[in-house]
Parts: C-alpha cells; sequence; structure tokens
C-alpha cells in the first residue's frame, strides 16, 4: 500500500501582499527605520509623481505659483481696504498665509489616499508603510517650493528683510514635516478603513479656513484674540508664518504646536498599529 496516498495533504502557503501581521520586524519604529534607508526610492517617486501629474504642461508645477500670484495679487487689492489694514504689512502676511493654508490643505486632501492610491504597490511588493507616507509629503514640499516662489517678489516690493527671529524657520519647518508625516499616516490609515475620510476632512478645511486667521489678522478680534488658542491650526500656520515675516510667534503657539504635534503622534502610532496588519484586507 503506498502510504504516501494516505498522508495528510500540506496546506498552501498562501500569501495577498505583505503579511504584516506576520512580521514583527515591520513595527512602527523598524518600518520607520527602513523607510528611511529607502530616502533615495522616495525622493525618485515624489518627483516622478509631481513630474507626472503636470505632464504635458508648458509651465508645469509653476501653475501654482501663478495663481497663487494672481490670488495674493487680487485679493492684496482689495483686503486692506476692507479691513482698513495697511498694505504694506498685509499684502506679506496674506502671501505667507495662502501659501501655507494651500499647502496644508493639499496635504490633508491627498492624505486620506495615501494607501488606497498604492493599492497595487502595496498588495505585491512587501515595501514599509512610511515609504507611502513620505513619499505623499515630499511631493507636497516639492509643490511648496514652488508655490514659495511668490514670496520672493512680494518680500522684495514690501521691503520684508530677515529678522533676528528667523532662526525659528529650522525647527518650525521640521515641526511641519514631522506632522505631516503623522498626519498622512493617520488619515492614509482611516481612509483606507473608511473612504468617506477624504470628503470628510475636505468639508472640515473649507471651515476651518473662515474661522483661522489666513486672510484676517487675529489682532482683528481685539480682546477675543485669546480664543484662537482653542485653533490648533493657528499655533502650527503661526510658528512658520511669524519667523518668514519678520517677527516672532504669538505667545503660546509654540506650546500649542508642540501639543498638538504631541497628540497626533500618539493618535497616528496607535492607528498605524492597529492597521499594519489589517491594510492589506482594507485595500
Amino acid at each position: 500500500m503506498d502510504m504516501a496516498a494516505h498522508r495528510p495533504m500540506a496546506e498552501p502557503n498562501v500569501r495577498i501582499g505583505p503579511n504584516f501581521a506576520a512580521e514583527p520586524q515591520f513595527g512602527i519604529l523598524r518600518d520607520l527605520a527602513q523607510s528611511a534607508r529607502l530616502w533615495r526610492l522616495i525622493a525618485s517617486l515624489a518627483w516622478m509623481d509631481v513630474r507626472l501629474r503636470y505632464r504635458g504642461s508648458w509651465l508645469g508645477p509653476f501653475w501654482l505659483s501663478l495663481s497663487t500670484a494672481m490670488m495674493v495679487a487680487a485679493l492684496g487689492l482689495l483686503y486692506p481696504v476692507l479691513f482698513h489694514l495697511p498694505a504694506q504689512t498685509y499684502v506679506p502676511y496674506l502671501a505667507v498665509s495662502l501659501i501655507l493654508w494651500n499647502a496644508l490643505v493639499q496635504l490633508a486632501n491627498d492624505a486620506g489616499g495615501a494607501f488606497t492610491q498604492q493599492e497595487a504597490v502595496i498588495l505585491t511588493i512587501p515595501l514599509p508603510l512610511g515609504v507611502h507616507v513620505a513619499r505623499v509629503v515630499i511631493r507636497h514640499l516639492l509643490t511648496l517650493t514652488h508655490q514659495a516662489v511668490v514670496l520672493i517678489p512680494v518680500f522684495l516690493l514690501f521691503g520684508v528683510r530677515p529678522a533676528s527671529e528667523t532662526w525659528m524657520l529650522p525647527p518650525a519647518l521640521a515641526l511641519w514635516l514631522l506632522d505631516g508625516f503623522v498626519l498622512v499616516l493617520l488619515l492614509g490609515a482611516l481612509g483606507a478603513r473608511f473612504r468617506d475620510i477624504p470628503p470628510i476632512v475636505a468639508s472640515l478645511l473649507q471651515l476651518a479656513f473662515f474661522v483661522t486667521p489666513v486672510i484676517w489678522r487675529a489682532e482683528q478680534l481685539g480682546p477675543h484674540a485669546s480664543w484662537l488658542i482653542a485653533n490648533p491650526l493657528h499655533a502650527m500656520i503661526d510658528v512658520l508664518r511669524a519667523p518668514l515675516l519678520g517677527h516672532a510667534p504669538a505667545p503660546g503657539s509654540w506650546s500649542v504646536a508642540l501639543g498638538t504635534s504631541a497628540l497626533i503622534m500618539a493618535i497616528g502610532a496607535i492607528a498605524f498599529r492597529h492597521a499594519r496588519a489589517r491594510l492589506a484586507f482594507w485595500l
């Protein structure tokens, strides 16, 4: 009798995409470390995204610079009259505010699809998830640099010069990059599980635009300006906007910004740990 015929058949080793649950080395710290080693790949992918988005365009990403310049010019002529503010200080404030706000909105809107847009890659190639997150952040950082070109003629025209507070720019930019990474990680995980996250985020940001000092200044609220401490977006923008304009951020802005960052990082770490083993099944 052939004993091999009675042997139980071995179960096939079926694997759909990267099995993060069975690979403990893909913990959050190891995932970030492995993603950092792939920085050349991340930079190449982000640059490819920018090139593909504007393929066939004459000005390419500089269309963003042109549209931002037109917006600053239009609002810079109208709003100083409406708000009774001197154009010498208001127009540079408006230019910086719009550029930073646009960068924040564009990043948040793309964050919800950070993983769903890379479904084919995630299900076939066991890359660290941080690669897809960093790809989105670097892509929008490149876009931000194109929009920031508008600040050069504005600063020259209105006499904005570097001041002693300029040293705050590197830590503020580092905080923005860190928050951007965690925000994409958090919204990307939520967006993979709940596909209505992107429109919800877009709606909330539309509302936040009107209650955040972007086209208006905090000083216009008078004694009620203290309520802005409850708006973390104001603090996040202020810590980067103020040094660019040559003065220190408002009192408490750094404290609120750092506290908000700590909260986002804690929530993002929990979301990443929960989603890491389930992401392949959500996509």
